[in-house]
């Protein structure tokens, strides 16, 4: 199961660089949607399962604590990424520019590894977890992969290198489900993996795709897209039991 997940990250990851080569007119529909579901498996399935398994007077408080952490986190890197943007739109040097679009495909890689490693802990917890975990991670690599060979064209890079980028952000959820097995995570401290990862999706989710959508296309239409995201996250959640 794990390696056809990681197979299908990676084929949902690429079509969403090729298409993003392809197709620019609906993409905010499709980020709308994105954005629901990231944000609904937040919500409805991550942050439930870590008080489920950190199960203790008090504890769903620290829980939230952990998810307040996660999402600050995220925030951290996306502002470090934007003072090196700033920084190297400053200097207005090609040079500089392309670096900015390998640092961001870069981030996003990284993030990309992170969420392969939030599907192996979310199987650690259940199965239920794990393939609920799994459905929102498909839905944002699609976006993770337009965005990765977005980033790298309006920086100035090529073609070629973005499809370098998106290759290696395709090959990263699959490195990140293979790096749990290396590992047994106690009980108590998946809880606290998991409202994390609650933290960094509540961020992706409310902080970027929500806006990317929006602000290009203001619509109704975007924020429809939005709320049936997250209503068939909601609905996937409690058909898997969770």
């Amino acid at each position: 199961m794990i390696l056809a997940i990681a197979c299908a990250a990676f084929c949902v990851t690429f079509f969403g660089g090729l298409l993003a080569l392809r197709l620019q007119a609906q993409l905010h529909l499709i980020l709308g949607f994105s954005a629901g579901a990231v944000i609904a498996v937040a919500f409805f399935d991550l942050l439930p399962e870590a008080i489920d398994l950190g199960a203790r007077p008090g504890n769903a408080a620290a829980l939230l604590s952990w998810s307040a952490l996660g999402f600050l986190l995220y925030l951290t890197l996306d502002r470090i990424q934007l003072l090196q943007a700033q920084h190297d739109h400053a200097h207005s040097a090609a040079g500089h520019a392309t670096r900015r679009g390998a640092f961001g495909a870069g981030s996003l890689s990284l993030h990309s590894f992170l969420d392969g490693m939030a599907i192996g802990l979310g199987f650690e917890a259940s199965t239920a977890a794990g393939l609920v975990v799994t459905v929102a991670v498909l839905t944002h690599d699609f976006s993770d992969g337009m965005n990765t060979m977005n980033l790298v064209l309006k920086s100035g890079g090529g073609k070629r290198q973005g499809l370098r980028w998106l290759l290696a952000d395709a090959l990263a959820p699959g490195a990140g489900m293979a790096s749990t097995a290396l590992f047994k995570v106690p009980q108590h401290t998946l809880g606290i993996a998991l409202a994390v990862f609650a933290g960094f999706f509540l961020y992706i989710g409310a902080s970027d795709l929500i806006p990317a959508s929006y602000n290009a296309h203001p619509k109704f239409l975007t924020t429809a897209m939005t709320v049936l995201g997250a209503g068939v996250l909601y609905l996937t959640v409690t058909l898997a039991g969770g």
